[in-house]
């Protein structure tokens, strides 16, 4: 009677319309939800400075072991964040990473997220595990490109005190004549020929 009854759904099915969609030949761009888990982004402050202090919560708490991070010291000479370390290097492996979002959780300062780009297919391994500079976010308005000095306050605690809502620019930014790097999202070629300490594992 079962074998009954499961021909009978297969012929019942057999000859409905198929929902299946094909991408990317249907003809437009998929959209994703709001909160999509895609590739990840380094976030900034208002004047430019990275949010990420090297604390390496994320990598503890990834459970494919893809990321890797090497902390450094910030020092008044070359200041890459606002805090005591900054990462010298940080990487993502994306043959490893599985996008669970628990190095989000783990982030005490909001450093890394996950934005909603899913096109990550290449040709090869090495180019799928993504270094520091692909992953910052782009230079906004307002925004100088570091090493620099603090630009919100000169101690950590005027620093962090009173910013503004993400996106809008900070009035405190003083207007410095500093060369500020254009935003970028393309990839280049040579940054895809560079070498990873797991990239092989």
């Amino acid at each position: 009677m079962s074998a009954l009854s499961g021909f009978w759904i297969t012929l019942r099915t057999i000859f409905r319309r198929s929902f299946t969609q094909r991408y990317p030949q249907r003809g437009k761009e998929l959209v994703t939800a709001p909160r999509y888990h895609g590739r990840h982004q380094l976030n900034r402050w208002p004047d430019g400075l990275e949010k990420c202090v090297g604390c390496e919560l994320c990598a503890w708490a990834c459970p494919a072991d893809a990321i890797y991070i090497e902390a450094d010291a910030n020092t008044d000479a070359a200041r890459y964040a606002p805090g005591e370390r900054y990462a010298r290097i940080y990487q993502i492996n994306y043959t490893r990473c599985i996008f669970c979002g628990l190095c989000i959780e783990a982030c005490p300062t909001r450093a890394l997220t996950m934005t909603n780009e899913f096109k990550l297919a290449d040709t090869s391994r090495a180019s799928l595990c993504y270094s520091k500079e692909e992953l910052l976010a782009p230079l906004a308005v307002g925004m100088v490109a570091p090493p620099h000095e603090r630009l919100l306050g000169l101690s950590e605690q005027e620093y962090f005190a009173g910013l503004p809502p993400t996106g809008e620019p900070d009035k405190r930014i003083p207007s410095l004549d500093i060369p500020r790097v254009p935003p970028t999202t393309a990839r280049t070629k040579t940054s895809r020929k560079r070498g990873s300490k797991r990239g092989g594992k």
